[in-house]
C-alpha cells in the first residue's frame, strides 16, 4: 500500500488588482512612478520625498495605470524620463471621485494611509481618465524596477543599483525589504525549520 505523506505550509499570491478597482484596505500592489533621469538614482538610495502638495495634497503620487506614469514629469522630453516599478503598501485607503471632495487633500488628518482617484472619476483635473494614488508615508514605497528609460546605460545602471539596495537590509528567509513591518523569524510548528512569516511559500514534510 502507498504511504500516504502529510505535509504542511502555504504559499502566498501577489495582488494584481486592475486599476478600475479600489485598492484593498493594507494590501501590497505593483505600482508605477514617473521621474527625471537626474533624480534617479537619489530616489533609490534615498526614498522618496512627498510633494508638499498636489491634487490629493501632500504625498508621493503613483499609479497602478503604467501608462499614467509614463507622461510624467510633465513637460519633459520622453529621452529624460525614467518610470519605476515600485511595491506598494497601501495602509488604509480612501477613495475620491469627484471635485471638491470634503476630504480631497485631509484625508491623511481623518486617518487613511493612501488616497485613490478611481479611472475616468467626476474629478475634472484628470483629463486623461486614468487612475491616480497619493501615499502619505514614503516608507510605504519599495522600488524594485525600472520600466522605461531610453539611455541603455543609465537603465542597466539604475538597475544594478536598485538590486544592490534591495539586498542591503533584507531578511535572510523571505528576501524581502520591509521596514515597516517586523518580520517575526519562528520555528514551524510542524517541522521547526526557521521561518519567515512572509515568506512567499514553505513547506514541510510530517513525520
Amino acid at each position: 500500500m502507498a504511504q500516504m505523506v502529510n505535509f504542511a505550509g502555504w504559499r502566498t499570491v501577489e495582488e494584481t488588482l486592475s486599476s478600475g478597482k479600489k485598492p484593498k484596505n493594507s494590501r501590497v500592489y505593483p505600482m508605477y512612478h514617473g521621474t527625471h533621469i537626474n533624480n534617479a538614482k537619489d530616489i533609490i538610495i534615498n526614498g522618496f520625498k512627498a510633494s508638499i502638495d498636489g491634487l490629493l495634497g501632500q504625498g508621493v503620487y503613483v499609479s497602478r495605470n503604467i501608462d499614467k506614469a509614463k507622461c510624467y514629469p510633465l513637460n519633459t522630453d520622453k529621452r529624460e524620463r525614467v518610470v519605476f516599478k515600485l511595491k506598494v503598501n497601501v495602509g488604509k485607503v480612501k477613495k475620491i471621485d469627484c471635485d471638491n471632495h470634503p476630504l480631497q487633500k485631509s484625508w491623511h488628518q481623518n486617518g487613511y494611509d493612501s488616497a485613490w482617484i478611481p479611472p475616468n472619476s467626476n474629478v475634472s483635473a484628470i483629463k486623461s481618465g486614468r487612475e491616480e494614488d497619493c501615499v502619505w508615508d514614503p516608507i510605504r514605497i519599495t522600488v524594485i524596477g525600472v520600466v522605461c528609460c531610453m539611455d541603455n546605460d543609465k537603465r542597466w545602471e539604475l538597475r544594478r543599483l536598485i538590486r544592490n539596495q534591495l539586498r542591503t537590509g533584507e531578511c535572510s528567509l523571505c528576501g524581502q525589504n520591509t521596514p515597516d513591518r517586523p518580520h517575526h523569524i519562528q520555528d514551524c510548528w510542524e517541522c521547526s525549520e526557521r521561518i519567515c512569516l512572509f515568506q512567499r511559500e514553505h513547506r514541510c514534510v510530517s513525520k
